[in-house]
């Protein structure tokens, strides 16, 4: 039985392991490293957060995203983004080199056990552990519109599903959403040759400035600092003291939550879109039905006013929302046990610990209760050293007390233990 089992090998499950190797607890991580990055983002997408603000976590600071660049030549400075590509290898060399090897296999199921919890694995394997980390990112958290569910998937999506776009090409598209996720795939869709179109609820489109230097004078510093989430104090407060924000009132946290950093293109593409993508803003899809072999869209404005319109497919780049009722993950009884905040995400305690003891979450399922650092990479740091320092606790304190080693010998299938790679 091992101490902790990390379930997702993203840029928080590759922290949260690499702090929890330093300690000595013995540990597995599952999942494909980065998949999220490397099978779910269009080739030419880039990193909307700033590289100083983008490094996962180690616990002497040896493997950060511009140490990685460095080592190939490349310079990162700061108001230039990086692409997803080179930050997803940036992943894959932390993976290599600041955690224990990585066993690639999915986990399908994680359920109680005696002592502590098992796994289930693609291949039937069962792994035990005393504690459990839930990395899982935000692919199971995406948020579809209801007018689109009766529509199939090969004429609405979202845009999470999509590592390429090159099938779109000389087809008309309509992207809903009004974030970045919506604008820089409309803008990829344009620029491959597609017809690209963005609805729109709002009746503008939000776009960050270019950031200030990094360099400033004191005063203008101290009106409005820099942090891994933008400028300001407030979102200094959000990137800098997410231990402090778990102290606010619950509705406090939660309006937050939902409302902070909201929808908004960076300004790196913004002259990518509006010259080429078409902007239906003011508008909002009631039902969307297929018509031929497209799709016909029925809208109305923010008068009332109907219109409708005739389009191949729909990308919904409408975000995440995540919900105990979606970590499919669980076991019904366990997901049953779980507390809940009023938005239908779990109850994190003070050390990420949720309120089934020993099963811990990491990111966006956190961010109602340690704010909205938990939606970006800028979590990881805060997220790593403070779940690992709650997993030695819940081993100190749990029923059978101290620490036990991983176990030995050949994998075995089924119900048995074992410690194969599954590479």
């Amino acid at each position: 039985m091992y101490d902790l089992l990390v379930v997702g090998a993203g840029p928080y499950g590759l922290s949260i392991a690499s702090h929890a190797a330093a300690t000595g607890l013995s540990l597995r991580v599952l999942g494909r490293p980065m998949a999220s990055w490397r099978d779910h983002m269009p080739r030419g997408m880039f990193l909307k957060s700033e590289p100083w603000a983008s490094s996962l976590s180690d616990p002497d600071g040896r493997r950060r995203l511009e140490t990685y660049c460095a080592g190939r030549g490349v310079e990162v400075r700061h108001g230039e983004p990086i692409p997803v590509e080179m930050f997803a290898s940036y992943g894959l060399w932390f993976a290599r080199n600041a955690v224990p090897d990585v066993d690639e296999r999915m986990v399908v199921r994680v359920r109680t056990c005696p002592g502590g919890f098992e796994a289930l694995v693609d291949d039937g394997e069962v792994l035990r552990a005393r504690t459990v980390a839930l990395a899982i990112g935000v692919l199971p958290f995406a948020e579809m519109p209801a007018a689109l569910s009766g529509l199939g998937p090969e004429q609405a999506s979202h845009s999470s599903d999509h590592g390429e776009l090159s099938r779109f090409r000389g087809r008309d598209v309509t992207v809903i959403g009004g974030g970045q996720a919506a604008l820089e795939t409309a803008a990829l869709l344009a620029e491959q040759g597609t017809r690209a179109r963005v609805l729109a609820r709002a009746d503008r489109l939000n776009w960050n400035d270019v950031p200030p230097a990094l360099e400033r004078s004191w005063w203008r510093s101290a009106r409005a600092p820099h942090s891994g989430l933008g400028c300001g104090w407030r979102n200094w407060f959000y990137a800098e003291r997410p231990g402090l924000f778990r102290r606010l009132p619950e509705p406090t946290r939660t309006r937050i939550a939902a409302t902070a950093l909201g929808p908004a293109g960076a300004w790196w593409v913004r002259d990518r879109v509006e010259p080429v993508v078409e902007l239906m803003l003011g508008h909002e899809v009631t039902s969307a039905y297929s018509s031929g072999i497209g799709v016909r869209l029925e809208t109305v404005d923010q008068d009332g006013t109907p219109t409708c319109l005739e389009t191949d497919h729909v990308i919904a780049a409408t975000g995440f929302r995540a919900r105990r009722d979606r970590l499919g993950l669980l076991t019904d009884d366990l997901r049953a046990n779980l507390a809940a905040v009023p938005d239908g995400s779990p109850y994190i305690g003070r050390d990420f610990e949720s309120s089934v003891p020993g099963l811990f979450m990491a990111g966006l399922i956190t961010a109602s209760g340690f704010g909205p650092a938990m939606r970006f990479v800028q979590g990881v740091g805060f997220t790593a050293d403070t779940l690992v320092r709650g997993v030695r606790r819940r081993l100190r304190t749990g029923p059978t007390g101290g620490r036990i080693p991983a176990p030995g010998g050949r994998r075995r299938q089924g119900s048995d233990l074992g410690l194969g790679s599954g590479r």
